[in-house]
Order: structure tokens, then sequence, then C-alpha cells
């Protein structure tokens, strides 16, 4: 079932010029075709912590609503097996832009500035003559919120933001916007779409929704208030859930991120923190989400832009609401790695497509490259691969897993450094640091991941196997080198916690 390294190795650089001479037979952005435009539009809109189940079409709550992402799936394409490389905000996002594993880019955490000499691939799209902007929040290198390389307008904000009357630093000049920050961000986006140009453009509008405390507008506040809250079965403090896991997964339940303490503070408006009422405003604030994603959807049409542009959708990461007692991401457990992303481009996309491949955020990169004719430099290396082939319904060479990687934060401490690899069936997770046991699930008989397979004498060939394989591919990438980052500050064994 796995593949040695060597054979991956050459069968991905015989990939790259049958990819090359398919987007040349099969029209994908050469011109050629009928009805294709020569270099397409593209719009990345990116959220925050929004789960890959949550939405309308999906099994998630069946009072959310979400017609707006319903739609995109309907009249364009699900990526069902999307999944991030770090289900961390700034390490993911970084790896969206610059189509590289954290190990790589060295973004590994919310603090860790960008490196010098870092490329995000709209500075390519800049000298192909796209004409680029960024809306809405930035989160690498959060102490400021000047204009990055990549983007001729630039409207963003320090850190993670606020939720409403945000300070933007619009194209250098800073003011304060009165509102919901969802609404806001998406005027803002309108605005810029709606000037005239001549150039092919990239817009990405990256919202602070649906990022903790999950304040959603005022106009959808309590709009869930009455609705049942599910809890999922991994939620329960029994033994059947903990009794194969890891111990630090049981104690994180007690610390910050655990739903047995929630360190993090109480929901601001709620005068009675509980979990049914952070679960219904997550609900709310994704709906208010959908909503603004339904009016950049609209403008599109309205202006005649859709068949020439390429509308992709995908959150920064996922989050546990209640599972193995977590309210957070950052492990490698499904409910966290798993990103809703859908994708909308009529003339390209076959309405209600399902993409079944494994899809990372190292891949959006090489996929909006390709959209616009942009070829990829071959440095920096880029860890992902264009997808585009796959919004075309096309049958193309794919990967059979992919890697994650998460590295522990002196200031959340609740979690360990993580690597993993997960194929179709099974996932292999090695904890780095900590006096534990490993995890080996297999997703297809316990798709909750509550039985912990790492002890079981007839899994220990398949275990051994995927754990080389998982050292490897982190040897050959350059991604054996823990980062270690300096503390700063008051750390989480300094704190006063609550009595």
């Amino acid at each position: 079932m796995l593949r040695n390294h060597s054979h991956r190795r050459r069968r991905s650089l015989t990939l790259v010029g049958l990819l090359a001479a398919a987007s040349v037979s099969w029209g994908l952005g050469t011109g050629t075709s009928a009805g294709e435009p020569s270099r397409r539009n593209v719009i990345l809109i990116l959220s925050d912590d929004h789960r890959y189940d949550f939405m309308g079409f999906m099994d998630g709550p069946e009072f959310l609503e979400t017609p707006n992402l319903d739609r995109m799936a309907t009249r364009g394409a699900h990526i069902q097996n999307a999944f991030v490389s770090t289900s961390l905000c700034s390490p993911s996002r970084a790896s969206v832009l610059t189509g590289q594993y954290a190990h790589r880019h060295g973004v590994v955490d919310n603090q860790r500035p960008v490196p010098k000499g870092t490329v995000f691939f709209p500075q390519h799209l800049q000298r192909a003559g796209y004409e680029t902007a960024f809306v809405g929040k930035w989160h690498m290198g959060h102490d400021h919120d000047e204009p990055r390389p990549g983007f001729d307008h630039w409207a963003s904000f320090r850190g993670q933001g606020e939720y409403f009357d945000p300070v933007l630093n619009v194209d250098g000049r800073r003011s304060k916007f009165s509102g919901y920050t969802t609404d806001v961000l998406t005027e803002q986006a309108l605005k810029w779409l709606k000037q005239p140009r001549t150039k092919p453009f990239f817009l990405c509008l990256s919202y602070k929704a649906v990022h903790y405390p999950f304040l959603p507008a005022p106009r959808h506040h309590g709009r869930y208030e009455k609705a049942p809250v599910k809890y999922p079965e991994t939620m329960a403090n029994t033994e059947e859930n903990y009794e194969t896991q890891p111990h630090w997964v049981r104690q994180r339940r007690y610390g910050i991120h655990g739903v047995d303490h929630m360190e993090t503070g109480p929901f601001d408006d709620d005068p009675v923190p509980s979990f049914d009422a952070l679960y219904r405003r997550y609900c709310e604030a994704v709906h208010g989400l959908d909503e603004n994603i339904g009016r950049v959807l609209d403008y599109v049409d309205q202006a005649g832009l859709a068949d020439s542009t390429l509308v992709l959708y995908m959150g920064d990461n996922g989050f546990a609401l209640g599972e193995h007692g977590f309210y957070d991401k950052r492990d490698a457990f499904e409910v966290s790695i798993r990103v809703p992303m859908l994708a909308y481009a009529p003339g390209l996309i076959k309405p209600g497509l399902k993409v079944t491949q494994m899809v990372q955020n190292i891949d959006v990169a090489p996929t909006i490259l390709e959209a616009a004719r942009c070829p990829v430099p071959p440095k920096p290396k880029i860890d992902g691969r264009s997808f585009l082939p796959l919004l075309a319904g096309r049958e193309i060479p794919w990967r059979d897993h992919i890697l994650y990687e998460y590295y522990w934060e002196w200031n959340f401490p609740a979690t360990p450094t993580v690597f993993a690899l997960r194929t179709d069936r099974y996932k292999y997770i090695y904890y780095h640091g900590v006096w534990d046991r490993n995890g080996f699930y297999d997703l297809k008989t316990d798709p909750l991941e509550r039985h912990n397979l790492i002890k079981v004498p007839a899994c220990r060939e398949l275990i051994d196997k995927m754990r080389t394989q998982l050292f490897d591919e982190l040897e050959a990438a350059d991604g054996m080198q823990v980062p270690l980052r300096r503390p700063a500050g008051e750390q989480f064994y300094d704190r006063k916690l609550p009595r």
C-alpha cells in the first residue's frame, strides 16, 4: 500500500512533465479551448477555525445554515478530503501563501516573524502581470500591520485583530472602521474588486472569523439559542474514550483548550460560560461568514466575472468542539487537520464535482499559479502540487498520503510536538519530547479515533513501515531539525491559575 520514497520521487518528477503536457491538451489555462480564459482571475477566501463538517450540506449540526457555501458545492466542486500541514493559524497561512511545509518556510508558531527572503506566490503573479490584493487577517509576524511583499493593495490589521470596529492599515494609512469585522473586510474586498482594471487579478480575502472567542454579528447573536447541541461521543470522560489514548490527551481536557477547564476565559457576552454557549456562538459566527461569502459570489456572478474567475474557499485549520475533551486544534486528530475546501469556476469545474483525493494547504499556491499560467519556479522549493486538473475532472497520478507537523509552543504547552503520516485508511502519529505512547488509528473501522492500536501486535509491521516512511520523508525534506524559540514574557507555568 505504501510506496517507498525513491519511487515517489521518480514518479513526482515524471508527473511534472505529464502535467505540463496535460495542461496543453486539456486547455487548462492555455486559452486554446473554446470559452476558456487565457488566465483566470483568482479569489482566495480564507477563514479561521472553520471545521470541515460545519456546512449545511455536510453531516454537521442540522440547524446550521450555510446557503452560500452550499451553492459553491452545488455549482462548483467540494474537495472532500482537504487537510492542512500544520493546524495552527500562522503556520497554515504561511503554507498556503508559500506552498511549503512549516519546517521549510519557518513560520512554526503564531509569534514567529516571517524569515527574511520568504517568497509568497502572489509575488510570482505580480511578475506575470497580475494585479494583487490582500484584505484581512495576515497574522504572520503579528506585531505589525504593514504591507507585505506580493500585494499591490493592502488592507489588514495587527495580529488576531478584533471582531468589532477594526483598525485597518489600508495601503499604509490606518483608519478605524465601524461595524462587524467580517462585514467590514467584505466591504473592503468588494470596493477593490469594483475598481476598473485592464489586468487579471488575484484577491486574498482572509477573514478573522470564526476564530475564538466565536463572536457573531449582533444580527445573528442568539439565532441558534434554542438549537439542540449534540455532544461528540469522545467528549465523555470515560475509560472507553481514554484507555488506549496517549496520557496527554486525557490531561488536556483539564488544561488550557480542554472542556473541563476552558482556561482561555469566559465567553464574552454570555452571562454563564458553558460548552453549549460556545457551540452556538460558533455556529452563529459560521452563518455570518457564509453570508459574507455570498456577497462576494453575488458580485462575481452579477459583474460577469464568473466565467473568467476561480473562487477558492478554505479554512486555515480545523477545530475540535468537544472531541476527545478538546476545544482547539494543533493535534493530529481528524477534526483538527481536516478543513472545508470549495471551488467555483464555471466552464472549468463541472457543477457538483466531488474531489476525493487528499489535498493540502501546500497545494493552493501551485494550483493558483497554474490557473494563472504562471510557471512554478524551481526555487524556492514548493512542496505542494497543483490540483487544477482534479478540478477539471481529470484523473491524474496523485499522492497516497499526507504529512503533518506541529511544534510545541511555550505559551500553549498542552499539546506536544506532533508528526503524523495519514493514508486513506491509516494514521500514524509520533509525539516528540514527551514520555508517552504514540498513536495509530484505523480510520475505516474507527473514524472517531477512539481506539489507539499502537500496542496491537497485528499492526506492528504496518506501524513500523509508516514510522520509517515518516522520518525518511522528514529527513529528505530537511525537516529533522525541531525549531526552538526563546520564551518571552510570562509563560504558562508562571500564570496564576484560577482556583
